[in-house]
C-alpha cells in the first residue's frame, strides 16, 4: 500500500452496511472531513427535475463550460446525498472546466433498483433538453461518477442506447459497481481491505437488488452487448474488490469497439482519493478532470 495512504487506514470506520441508516450518519461525518476547494466566481444552484417523484439536483457552473457532466455520488446505493458529494462535485467543476449537474438520486433499501437509475436517467433527459439554459452545447454531455455512483452512470449508457434517449459524449467511471456474482480474484480474496470489502459489497447488492434478480441496468457487467456505447474513462484502485470486474469491463468495452482509457492506481484502495494529502490522490483527482475536460472539448 502507498505509504502515504497506509498511516490513514486506522482512522477509517470498519466496513460494514449492516444498518444503512447508522452507515449514513458515518459516512457524513466522513465527508465533512473533505474541505471543498475555492467555489469563489462559481454559480452553484439547487433545482428540482420533473420526474415522478421528483430529483433534487445540485448544479455546479464554472465560467466558459464547454459541456456538462451528470455526476452520480458514491455510497454502496444506500449511502451518500448531494451535501456529502458536494466537495468532489465542486471541485470536479473547478478543475474540468464542465457545468456538473449532481443528482440526488434515491437510496436503497427504502427505494431499491430501478429507482436510482430512473432518477439518473430523468436527470440526463433533464440535462439534454435544457443545454441552452445551462449555457453547454447539447452534443457536450457526459456522465459519471464514483463506486456505487459509476455502476449507474454505466447503467445509464446502456439506458440511453437502448432506448435512443440522450446522445451521451463520454462516461468517467472511477472504481465503478459493476457486478453483483463477485467472481472475480479481487472480489473473491479482497475481504479485509479498507474501506470496501466483500462483505460490504455483498450487503451493498442484497441493499440495492433484494430478492429480484439482477438486470444489466442494474448490474452492467451482465450485459452481453456492450457495442454503441460512449467512450470511458475507467479508474481502478489496487486494493479494491472491484477492481477485477472494472478491469474486465474496460476489456470488453474495448473489444465491442468502445474507445477507452484504464488507470490502475498501484498502491491505493477503494475511496482513498479521498486523502487529499497524498501524492497519488492528487494525481487520481486531476487525471479524472484532465479525462472529462479533453474528452468535452474534443
Amino acid at each position: 500500500m502507498d505509504p502515504e495512504l497506509e498511516v490513514f487506514v486506522p482512522l477509517f470506520p470498519k466496513a460494514d452496511l449492516t444498518d444503512p441508516v447508522a452507515e449514513r450518519e458515518n459516512f457524513a461525518r466522513l465527508a465533512t472531513a473533505v474541505p471543498a476547494p475555492d467555489i469563489e466566481g462559481m454559480e452553484i444552484e439547487d433545482r428540482t427535475v420533473p420526474a415522478d417523484p421528483e430529483v433534487a439536483v445540485r448544479i455546479y457552473r464554472p465560467h466558459r463550460a464547454q459541456g456538462a457532466v451528470v455526476w452520480l455520488h458514491g455510497g454502496g446505493f444506500v449511502m451518500g446525498d448531494l451535501d456529502t458529494e458536494h466537495p468532489w462535485a465542486a471541485r470536479l467543476a473547478d478543475t474540468s472546466g464542465a457545468v456538473v449537474v449532481s443528482v440526488g438520486y434515491r437510496l436503497a433499501p427504502e427505494h431499491r433498483f430501478p429507482a436510482a437509475l430512473d432518477d439518473a436517467y430523468a436527470a440526463l433527459a433533464w440535462v439534454a433538453g435544457h443545454a441552452a439554459e445551462l449555457g453547454v452545447d447539447p452534443e457536450r454531455i457526459a456522465v459519471g461518477g464514483h463506486s456505487a455512483g459509476a455502476g449507474i452512470a454505466a447503467a445509464l449508457t446502456l439506458r440511453a442506447r437502448d432506448r435512443r434517449g440522450p446522445r451521451i459524449r463520454f462516461q468517467l467511471l472511477n472504481q465503478p459497481e459493476l457486478d453483483d456474482r463477485q467472481e472475480t480474484w479481487s472480489a473473491r480474496h479482497f475481504t479485509d481491505t479498507p474501506w470496501m470489502n466483500r462483505d460490504k459489497i455483498t450487503a451493498s447488492w442484497r441493499h440495492y437488488l433484494g430478492s429480484a434478480p439482477a438486470s444489466p441496468y442494474a448490474a452492467p457487467a451482465r450485459a452481453a452487448d456492450l457495442s454503441g456505447l460512449p467512450p470511458a474513462y475507467i479508474a481502478t484502485a489496487e486494493l479494491c474488490p472491484n477492481r477485477d470486474e472494472d478491469i474486465d469491463y474496460a476489456l470488453r468495452l474495448l473489444q465491442a469497439g468502445v474507445s477507452v482509457e484504464l488507470h490502475q492506481w498501484p498502491g491505493t484502495f477503494h475511496g482513498s482519493q479521498a486523502i487529499l494529502s497524498a501524492e497519488v490522490s492528487q494525481r487520481q483527482i486531476a487525471e479524472l478532470a484532465a479525462a472529462l475536460r479533453r474528452a468535452l472539448a474534443g
